[in-house]
C-alpha cells in the first residue's frame, strides 16, 4: 500500500471548492445586518461587500504565488513549511485540525439542519435538529471517505445550484429595480437605526465571515490534477466569481424592496425578498430549498479538509499516532483513519455550540461562538507567512514580493481585528481555549520546541525561485518526514 494521494480532481472541481466554501448561508442572513450598519444605504453597502471580497482576493492571490511552486499534501501546511519552518507548520495542521475544520463544518450541519426544520415546519430548537445535524455529518463523512469522486461532483453541483437564487435575485431583481425606481432611492437612502453606527468598518466586521472559507481549497492541492497550474487559478477566479455574484445579490435586494422593508425583514429577508419578487409566498418557501442545498454543498467542501486534516500532520512523521493517521486506503485512495478522527471533532465542536452558544449550559470560557472566532488564528497565522515572503522570495518581482504581500498583511491585520472588536470578552476566552489546544499538540511533536525555533537552515530551489525551507536536525529523517 501507497500511502500517497492521487491526482483525481480536475480545474472545476477546484474552483466550485472556493465558490462553494464560501458562499453557504452567510450571504443570505448577513445582509440584514451590513444593511443595517449602513443605515439601508446600498452605496456603503456595495462598498463594504466589495470591500471585505477584496481583501479575500488580495489574500488568494498571495497564496496563488505559492501555489504556482509548491505542492505536497495540504496547502496552508506546506506554504507554512516552506517559507516559516516546519515547527510553525506542524502548529497550523494541529490548529486546522482540531479548531478550524471542525468548527466550521459542525456550524455548517448545524445551520443546514436549522433551514431544514424551518422548510418542513419543524421546530428548529427541538432534538429533531440535533438529530438532523449529526446525520448531516455523517452523511458528508461517507461521501468524502467512501467515494472521493462523488464528493467532488456534489460539489460541482451544489455550486451551481445555489447560483439559481442569487443569479435570479441578482439579475431579475435588478431589472426591476431599475423600471420601478427602488435601487435610485436606496442609493440616497440614510435610514437612522437605533444601536447602529452607520459606519462601513462597522458593516465589514459584521460581513467578513461570509466570506470565510476559501483557504480550504489548498487541502486538495496534492490531489488536483495539474496542481501548480490549475489551483492558483481557483483561488483567483473563484474569489472573483464569489465577489461578483454576492455584489449583484445586494443590488437585486435593493430592486424588490424598500429600503425600509429590506431592514425590517432581518432574517427573513430571503422569505420575503423572493415573496415580493414573484409576488408569491410560495416563491418564498422555495428559496430555502436552495439555502439548504446551498449549506450542504459547503458542508461538503469543508468536509473535504477535515476528513485531510491529521493525514497533513500524520504523513509528515508528527502528531499523535501518526503511523495510523498517514495510511490511505488502497481501494478508496482515502485516509480513513483521519477522517473519522475529523467526523468525531466536528461532534464534539457541535457539542460546545449547542450546549454552549445556544442552550448556554457550558461556562463562558468555552461557551463562545465558534464559527467565528478561530479567524483571529486563521489569519494571525497568514501574516508571517507573507513576512517571509517579502524577506526570502527572491526571484520575484517587486509587486508580488513587496506590494501584494504587504497589502495582504494590512488585510490580515484587519481581519482579526474585526473579531476581537466585534466579540471581545468571548475574543479573550477564545484565545485561552486556543493555547490550551495548541500546548496539547506540542506534546505530539517529535522535535522540540524552544526559544531557537529555527535551528538548521538549508536552501531550496523551486521553478527558479529560492525560499528558506527550514527543517530541524532530527535523528531519523524517516520518522519526520514520510516523503
Amino acid at each position: 500500500m501507497e500511502n500517497k494521494l492521487t491526482k483525481k480532481y480536475g480545474l472545476l472541481t477546484a474552483i466550485c471548492m472556493v465558490v462553494g466554501t464560501v458562499v453557504g448561508s452567510g450571504i443570505f442572513f448577513k445582509a440584514g445586518k451590513v444593511l443595517q450598519n449602513t443605515n439601508g444605504n446600498m452605496l456603503k453597502c456595495l462598498i463594504t461587500v466589495g470591500g471585505v471580497g477584496l481583501i479575500m482576493l488580495i489574500c488568494s492571490y498571495v497564496f496563488s504565488i505559492l501555489a504556482q511552486r509548491h505542492e505536497k499534501v495540504n496547502g496552508i501546511v506546506d506554504y507554512s513549511e516552506v517559507t516559516c519552518g516546519r515547527k510553525f507548520a506542524y502548529l497550523v495542521g494541529w490548529f486546522m485540525t482540531t479548531i478550524y475544520y471542525p468548527t466550521i463544518t459542525s456550524t455548517l450541519a448545524w445551520v443546514s439542519a436549522q433551514y431544514t426544520c424551518v422548510l418542513f415546519g419543524w421546530n428548529p430548537c427541538s432534538d429533531i435538529h440535533l438529530v438532523i445535524a449529526a446525520f448531516y455529518l455523517i452523511m458528508g463523512y461517507f461521501i468524502n471517505a467512501i467515494s472521493p469522486k462523488i464528493a467532488g461532483k456534489f460539489q460541482v453541483s451544489a455550486t451551481f445550484i445555489k447560483f439559481v437564487p442569487l443569479l435570479v435575485m441578482g439579475i431579475i431583481g435588478t431589472i426591476v429595480g431599475l423600471t420601478n425606481g427602488n435601487i435610485g432611492e436606496a442609493f440616497k437612502a440614510n435610514i437612522e437605526i437605533t444601536g447602529t453606527s452607520g459606519n462601513i468598518i462597522t458593516a465589514m466586521c459584521a460581513f467578513a465571515f461570509a466570506y470565510e472559507g476559501w483557504i480550504i481549497t489548498t487541502s486538495i492541492n496534492s490531489e488536483l490534477k495539474n496542481s501548480k497550474k490549475n489551483l492558483p487559478i481557483a483561488l483567483v477566479l473563484g474569489a472573483v466569481i464569489v465577489v461578483g455574484i454576492y455584489l449583484l445579490y445586494f443590488l437585486g435586494l435593493s430592486g424588490v424592496l424598500k429600503t425600509k422593508d429590506l431592514i425590517a425583514s432581518g432574517d427573513n429577508l430571503p422569505r420575503d425578498a423572493f415573496t415580493a419578487l414573484f409576488r408569491n409566498e410560495v416563491f418564498g418557501t422555495i428559496v430555502y430549498v436552495f439555502i439548504v442545498i446551498s449549506c450542504l454543498g459547503t458542508l461538503n467542501g469543508l468536509m473535504l479538509g477535515c476528513c485531510r486534516g491529521m493525514y497533513s500532520i500524520a504523513v509528515r512523521g508528527e502528531g499523535p499516532a501518526y503511523k495510523i493517521f498517514a495510511q490511505i486506503d488502497d481501494e478508496t485512495n482515502m485516509p480513513h483513519n483521519s477522517s473519522i478522527l475529523g467526523v468525531v471533532l466536528c461532534m464534539l465542536w457541535m457539542l460546545q455550540w449547542e450546549m454552549g452558544l445556544i442552550q448556554q449550559k457550558l461556562p463562558a470560557i468555552i461557551g463562545w461562538e465558534n464559527d467565528e472566532l478561530p479567524i483571529i488564528t486563521l489569519y494571525g497565522i497568514y501574516i508571517p507567512i507573507f513576512i517571509i515572503i517579502m524577506i526570502k522570495g527572491k526571484g520575484l518581482g517587486a509587486f508580488k514580493r513587496f506590494a501584494m504581500p504587504a497589502v495582504a498583511c494590512g488585510c490580515c491585520g484587519f481581519m482579526v481585528y474585526s473579531a476581537i472588536a466585534a466579540y471581545k470578552i468571548q475574543a479573550f476566552y477564545y484565545i485561552i481555549v486556543f493555547a490550551v489546544i495548541t500546548l496539547i499538540g506540542m506534546l505530539f511533536y517529535k522535535g522540540s520546541f524552544g526559544f531557537a525555533f529555527f535551528k538548521k537552515e538549508k536552501r531550496v530551489e523551486v521553478d527558479s525561485e529560492e525560499f528558506l525551507l527550514v527543517r530541524e536536525g532530527t535523528t531519523d529523517d524517516a520518522e519526520t518526514s514520510a516523503e
